[in-house]
């Protein structure tokens, strides 16, 4: 599948009235992982606002190490930024750009949601995730590369889902073409971004909520039972804990750090 650069530089320069485009573009039939190539390019010469781009990955990486399986007809990309924050609150970049990138495409008119911490859902099903990476120095970040993929018409798992066959049965079609997927990702990105360091985390974090699919979900943490609460500014799941033998006045509270624990799928359905 070839990718149209100047279909997509079309579809940015509509968004920003024509101006110069706030970051540079890199495209590639195939890489690595569209992370790891944008690394390379910082360490050569490009510091920031730069974005890789390509229609395929050998070797793309999810959170926590996990394979991230990017066939031809996807959407993978990465954007280099260098935010003005501590690294102990670097998650914040994440759900900054999973709310970003949700609102950009309600927009549009497609219901996409968020499951915690980082993934974009439709109709209960995967349809993208996020994965950002930063490098550190005396306790604040120094350069961050955020990484999204996104299922346009590749195949998915059971658990997936992609836009362009949904868009079908929907019978709506807001989305064309990949170029334009690609432009409505990065503008989110970007919203995301802005709202975080403009706006503050308390702003993002009500936003971010506003589209978790989650709250109300119960899960069980070491055998005991669970609500979805909220999320924390670090990025944790608060959950209110029910304990009937200990018959607590105040019900206590707990936070789950990504990672430690797996809040799965509503839907087991296949499209």
């Amino acid at each position: 599948m070839e990718f149209n650069q100047q279909l997509l530089v079309d579809s940015l320069k509509a968004e920003y009235k024509h101006q110069d485009l706030p970051f540079s573009l890199h495209i590639f039939n195939t890489v690595s992982s569209t992370n790891q190539t944008l690394w390379q390019l910082i360490d050569q010469t490009e510091k920031t606002n730069s974005v890789v781009i390509a229609t395929q990955q050998t070797a793309g990486r999810g959170q926590w190490g996990r394979q991230w399986l990017s066939s031809t007809g996807g959407l993978y990309l990465s954007m280099s930024i260098v935010p003005q924050l501590a690294a102990t609150n670097s998650y914040q970049l994440t759900l900054a750009t999973a709310w970003g990138i949700t609102a950009q495409f309600q927009k549009c008119g497609i219901p996409v949601g968020i499951k915690w911490p980082n993934d974009l859902v439709l109709d209960g099903r995967k349809l993208g995730g996020i994965l950002t990476e930063t490098k550190v120095n005396k306790g604040q970040i120094t350069q961050a590369v955020i990484g999204v993929g996104i299922n346009w018409a590749n195949s998915v798992p059971e658990t997936g889902i992609n836009l362009q066959i949904w868009q079908n049965s929907q019978n709506y079609h807001m989305i064309n073409h990949l170029e334009m997927l690609t432009s409505q990702v990065l503008i989110g990105i970007k919203s995301g971004i802005e709202c975080l360091q403009t706006e503050g985390i308390n702003i993002l974090l009500s936003r971010y909520l506003d589209v978790l699919t989650n709250m109300g979900d119960q899960v069980y943490v070491n055998n005991f039972l669970g609500t979805v609460v909220g999320v924390t500014q670090e990025g944790n799941l608060r959950l209110k804990m029910t304990n009937d033998d200990l018959k607590a006045a105040v019900t206590p509270e707990i936070s789950c750090q990504p990672g430690t624990i797996s809040l799965g799928y509503r839907q087991s359905s296949v499209l």
